[in-house]
């Protein structure tokens, strides 16, 4: 696994279920094309299986 992930989000959250909208925001991003970089363990993972359709995940 690496060390750490970066995480950009390329879809709006507007029409997300709520649960999405908040677990998006929990990771840090909240305008599109917004990076940030989490470090790499199950639970970050789990966060990003969740709005795996709302995000880009590259591993660094």
């Amino acid at each position: 696994m690496a060390e750490k992930l970066k995480i950009t989000l390329v879809k709006s959250t507007i029409g997300a279920v709520p649960k999405n909208k908040k677990t998006v925001a929990a990771l840090g991003l909240r305008k599109i094309g917004k990076t940030v970089e989490m470090p790499d363990n199950p639970c970050v993972r789990g966060m990003i299986r969740n709005v795996r359709h709302l995000v880009k995940v590259e591993e660094i």
